[in-house]
C-alpha cells in the first residue's frame, strides 16, 4: 500500500475512535440522567405507590413478551 493511503486510513481510524468515545460519554450522561430521574420519581411517589407501579410494569412486560413469543401462524 502507498504511504498516503495508510496515512488516510490512520486518520479515519482516529476519527472513528473520537466519535466512539463521544458516543460513550453521551450514553453515560443519559444513564446518569435517567437514574437521577427514577430516583426523584421514587422519592416523589413514595414506597407504596412505587411498588404498585413496578408490579404493573412487570405485568405489562410479561404480557408483551408473551405476545412476542406467540408464533401462531395460520
Amino acid at each position: 500500500m502507498k504511504e498516503s493511503t495508510l496515512i488516510e486510513m490512520s486518520k479515519k481510524v482516529d476519527s472513528l475512535i473520537r466519535v466512539s468515545q463521544k458516543l460513550i460519554q453521551e450514553i453515560q450522561q443519559i444513564d446518569t440522567l435517567s437514574r437521577g430521574t427514577i430516583s426523584a420519581l421514587q422519592l416523589y411517589l413514595g414506597p407504596k405507590e412505587w411498588d404498585i407501579i413496578v408490579k404493573k410494569m412487570q405485568k405489562l412486560e410479561k404480557e408483551q413478551s408473551d405476545k412476542k413469543l406467540d408464533l401462531n401462524v395460520e
